[in-house]
């Protein structure tokens, strides 16, 4: 929980004129880390309209999006208000599990691990969503359900 609050606050604040977001990467192992690595090259440039910039310090589980609207963070820890055997929603085949106490939090449930997507009330939390779907699930060929991790 304190990862999450501290990546939350991190990608409020500007790392200077460059344009670089702070945001906390995560430190994913094995099968993990090289898919993270695949979805960082497969991730779109533009989403909902906010343009990729870089975060600092640089990562490859990590991506932002506008000023810190949205930021990705690929193999992050199982997020501890989720029950195992919760049902959660699909988005284009995706699994998501939306923090009921962090409304601006989503995570996809994927069985070699799990990508936390924060999304500020600027955006449309749906086509963020679906315009993370398909990357997700080229990256993350073997998508879980929230009871397969």
């Amino acid at each position: 929980m304190v990862r999450v609050l501290a990546a939350l606050a991190a990608m409020a604040l500007l790392a200077g004129c460059g344009g670089a977001v702070r945001v906390d990467p995560p430190s994913p192992q094995g099968a993990t880390a090289t898919a993270c690595t695949t979805l960082n090259d497969r991730l779109p440039r533009t989403l909902d309209g906010a343009e990729r910039v870089p975060s600092e310090p640089s990562s490859p589980y990590v991506a932002v999006w506008g000023e810190g609207e949205i930021a990705l963070r690929c193999g992050v820890p199982r997020p501890a208000a989720l029950d195992p055997l919760q049902q959660v929603p699909e988005i284009n085949g995706v699994p998501w599990f939306a923090d009921p106490a962090r409304p601006a939090l989503f995570t996809a449930i994927i069985r070699d691990g799990y990508v936390e997507v924060t999304i500020s009330p600027r955006h449309q939390t749906a086509d963020v969503l679906i315009d993370l779907a398909a990357p997700i699930k080229a990256a993350f060929p073997t998508i879980g359900t929230a009871g397969t991790t």
